[in-house]
C-alpha cells in the first residue's frame, strides 16, 4: 500500500520536534503521529494541506509538517471542498472534533460527505467539548455528566449521542467510513491502517473517506490517564462500534473509468 514503513519509535519527518500544549492522556497527539507517518509512508507531505478544526486540535498544523490553514467553527468541510476543487492535485485533510463537526459544523459535513469530495475527513470523537471547558457535546454518552449535563446526559430533553458514521453511512457517496480507537496500542495500529487507506483512496482520487477515532478526554472526564482509556472501552465502545462501515474503491475506481 505504501512506499515505506516508518518504525514506530521513531519520530517520523512529517511530525515536528516541539512541546504539545494537549493535556497527559489525550488522544490527539497519538492520532497527529499516525497522520504524519501516513503522509511520509505515501510520500505526498510536500503536497498536503491540514485543515484545523476550533476546538482543543485548533494548533495541530504545529505539529505536522503540512501546509495548513484555520476554519471557521464548523465550516473545516466546506474549506477542504473548496481547496480541493481550486488545487485538486493537493491532499487536503479536514481535521475535527466533536462539536466542530457534528454541532455547528453538521451541515458541511453531511453535504461534503454527500457529494463525495475527494478529502480524507478525521474526527477525534471524544464525547466532551474539551477546548471550552467540558460541556456536553453531541456525542455526549446518556448519563454523561458535563459542566452542562450535571445530573448525566438526558435523551428525553437533548437526544442521544450521534453515531456519526452511521448517519454518514447513509449516504451514497463515501467510497469509506470506518470507526476506530486509540485506547491501546493494538487499537492505536488499526487507526494507523485506517488513516493510510483514507489518504491512500484520495491520492488515487477516489472520493470523500471518513475515519472516526474514539479518544481519551482525561481532563474534562475527571479521571486519570489510565482510566480515561479503559472508558472508552467500557463506556463508549458499547455505543460507538469499532467498525469498518464502507470500503469500496473497486466500485469508485470504475466510476472514475467510465467518466
Amino acid at each position: 500500500m505504501s512506499a515505506k514503513t516508518i518504525p514506530m519509535y521513531k519520530r517520523p519527518e512529517g511530525l515536528t520536534d516541539v512541546r504539545t500544549h494537549y493535556c497527559a492522556g489525550c488522544g490527539h497527539g497519538i492520532v497527529h503521529k499516525l497522520i504524519a507517518e501516513a503522509l511520509e509512508e505515501l510520500e505526498v507531505l510536500d503536497r498536503t494541506i491540514l485543515i484545523a478544526p476550533v476546538g482543543c486540535a485548533v494548533l495541530a498544523y504545529n505539529y505536522i509538517e503540512v501546509d495548513g490553514l484555520e476554519a471557521a467553527h464548523g465550516r473545516a468541510p466546506a474549506v477542504a471542498t473548496g481547496l480541493k476543487r481550486a488545487l485538486p492535485d493537493r491532499m487536503v485533510i479536514s481535521y475535527q472534533g466533536d462539536g466542530d463537526l457534528l454541532a455547528i459544523g453538521t451541515g458541511e459535513t453531511i453535504h461534503a460527505a454527500n457529494r463525495g469530495e475527494d478529502i480524507t475527513v478525521i474526527f477525534v470523537n471524544n464525547a466532551v467539548y474539551g477546548m471550552t471547558g467540558g460541556q456536553m457535546a453531541p456525542t455526549t454518552l446518556e448519563g454523561q455528566k458535563t459542566l452542562t449535563s450535571p445530573y448525566g446526559r438526558n435523551p428525553a430533553d437533548v437526544g442521544f449521542p450521534i453515531r456519526a458514521c452511521e448517519v454518514l453511512d447513509t449516504l451514497e457517496s463515501p467510497v469509506y467510513i470506518e470507526r476506530t480507537s486509540v485506547h491501546n496500542p493494538a487499537s492505536v495500529r488499526k487507526t494507523k491502517k485506517a488513516i493510510l487507506k483514507a489518504l491512500k483512496y484520495q491520492k488515487d482520487g477516489l472520493g470523500y473517506s471518513f475515519v472516526e477515532i474514539l479518544s481519551m478526554c482525561p481532563t474534562n472526564w475527571g479521571v486519570e490517564p489510565v482510566t480515561g482509556a479503559e472508558w472508552v472501552k467500557d463506556a463508549m465502545m458499547p455505543w460507538f462500534t469499532l467498525k469498518k462501515f464502507r470500503d469500496r474503491p473497486e466500485e469508485k475506481k470504475e466510476e472514475k473509468q467510465a467518466s
